[in-house]
């Protein structure tokens, strides 16, 4: 036998098998042994840790983890549900970075050379707010392009401000940039001069 270390592995069960009679109609079982994806087995850690800060805040709510998208393969969203999750998002999100971070470094201490990440999420707040950030930015350029004028946004993480500038790089009529330090960084949407291309962060 072949001694091979595979590492962490997931095992199903294709036919259990039959014992047969006196030898006769008995069938061997059959197995399919699948090598878990390093980023997969880091996404187990990261839930392990999430439930384990959860429970010692004491709030009521429950992680899963998310499939990976295609596009980004190694990574993996963890939603994090209950009746105390609003809790965990904070005043625009601040709490839920911060739980980001502090998972992050958890993880990366305890597998340095990981190529995996996690996306931590509480009841979808991640999507609803680039949703929302997106229906702002068009609403935004639609008035800077009328008005001649440019605006500046309220201060945005840099995940947010992303947001805005990927939403306006190709359009027609404007052009974005960030500006200030910190955590005042905001996105100057400014009409755009002809043949000027969008700038994005």
């Amino acid at each position: 036998m072949l001694d091979v270390d595979l590492g962490e592995v997931e095992v199903e069960v294709i036919n259990p098998g039959k014992s047969g009679f006196l030898g006769f109609g008995s069938e061997d079982a059959r197995v399919r042994v699948t090598k878990v994806p390093q980023s997969r087995s880091l996404a187990r850690t990261a839930k392990l840790s999430v439930d384990s800060i959860l429970h010692g805040m004491g709030i009521s709510a429950i992680s899963t983890i998310g499939k990976a998208q295609p596009d980004n393969p190694n990574t993996y969203p963890i939603n994090i549900e209950g009746d105390d999750s609003g809790l965990l998002i904070g005043r625009r999100g601040e709490t839920l970075r911060a739980f980001q971070f502090l998972v992050s470094r958890i993880l990366a201490n305890s597998d340095p050379d990981s190529e995996g990440r996690i996306i931590l999420d509480v009841e979808q707040y991640r999507q609803r707010r680039s949703n929302t950030l997106k229906n702002l930015a068009v609403r935004m350029a639609d008035r800077v392009g009328t008005s001649g004028r440019a605006i500046t946004l309220e201060p945005m993480p840099s995940n947010e401000r992303r947001v805005i500038h990927m939403t306006l790089a190709n359009h027609p009529q404007v052009l974005t940039e960030s500006i200030g330090e910190g955590d005042e960084r905001q996105v100057s949407i400014r009409p755009k001069r002809r043949g000027t291309p969008g700038k994005r962060e």
